[in-house]
């Protein structure tokens, strides 16, 4: 069951859309279209000497998302079919016959529409059910209020170019990680600096298991702590083997200097936002002509996925994360 919608617009501003109680937010969803698995396009090659056709391949269309909303205010009640409420000997046709002492206009949630959905921008919308939270980036194609009505509302067109639904949470996976060694009480007999705080713990496997329903590009990020050259990231589970490699002889060419403390590496396999970015004193370098020659854009699959890293040199001066969300088909 959805609980509630959070819409931020491009500005930044949010509204919180409670399904149960709509009268602070003012829209009370009648109906939301577009957030089960979108259509896919099957591409087939039909041969004229032979019943049936070749697959040749599949892909997701484009998600497109439509809210059904009438407005109401604190003074204005919606009668809702097929069980509408006890007479009230104030209310009639749906609307409250005393005072508007709210100063909330049907006018002014209408206009509150426009602020939270507006033409051709981008819009991040958070749908809240009993078993999960994703989030889709969608733009406003159209918003149809039907100001003429007795009951008025507005529709509400949204364009999704990336086909599913993310998690809303971020996870991370550590490569390499402090064991904590310090606890209170503690005590010192040896009278030097011999007691140990922490431990550090280099891990150069991890699994990533995937629990989402299609497949997910991650992003990896490599911070320097000292020297390192030709750094190369593998997935080697499931099979075929998959890796990303960072060319030092390109980037020495590209940059002046080979990976040194204090840089910042960061890839991106997203499938349509790849890149692979040097963060070095303060300024941004796209190093994506310092991988090697046609590189595996690994993707997350459902179950289990195990990545590993190494260096020709400096691979103890490396601190590797993961980052990945999980994709949805449907809510």
């Amino acid at each position: 069951m959805i609980n509630s919608v959070t819409i931020t617009n491009h500005l930044n501003e949010s509204i919180l859309i409670d399904l149960r109680d709509p009268v602070p937010s003012g829209f009370l969803i009648q109906y939301i279209d577009g957030l089960g698995p979108p259509k896919a396009n099957i591409e087939v090659t039909e041969m004229s000497l032979m019943d049936g056709s070749f697959y040749n391949s599949a892909r997701a269309q484009t998600r497109n998302i439509v809210f059904g909303i009438t407005f109401v205010t604190p003074w204005r009640s919606i009668v809702l079919e097929p069980t509408p409420p006890a007479p009230d000997p104030q209310i009639e046709g749906g609307e409250l016959t005393g005072e508007n002492t709210s100063g909330i206009t049907i006018e002014d949630i209408r206009q509150k529409s426009y602020k939270y959905f507006p033409l051709k921008k981008r819009i991040k919308m958070v749908f809240d059910t009993d078993n999960r939270t994703s989030e889709v980036y969608g733009y406003v194609e159209s918003n149809t209020p039907n100001i003429f009505s007795a009951n008025e509302g507005t529709i509400i067109s949204i364009v999704c170019p990336f086909s599913y639904l993310l998690g809303e949470e971020i996870n991370e996976i550590a490569f390499g990680s402090r064991i904590p060694l310090f606890e209170f009480p503690f005590s010192n007999p040896y009278g030097s600096a011999t007691l140990e705080f922490s431990e550090i713990d280099n891990l150069f496997t991890r699994n990533i298991y995937y629990n989402g329903d299609v497949d997910i590009g991650v992003i990896a990020t490599i911070h320097a702590i000292g020297d390192a050259e030709n750094v190369t990231i593998y997935k080697i589970e499931p099979l075929p083997s998959e890796d990303i490699k960072i060319d030092t002889d390109r980037l020495v060419a590209l940059t002046g200097e080979g990976i040194h403390a204090g840089d910042d590496i960061i890839i991106s396999t997203v499938k349509g936002d790849k890149y692979a970015h040097l963060f070095r004193d303060g300024e941004t370098i796209n190093i994506l002509n310092c991988l090697e020659k046609y590189p595996d854009w690994f993707q997350l699959t459902k179950g289990d996925n195990i990545f590993t890293y190494e260096a020709e040199t400096g691979g103890l001066n490396l601190q590797v994360k993961l980052h990945y969300q999980l994709a949805y088909e449907g809510i």
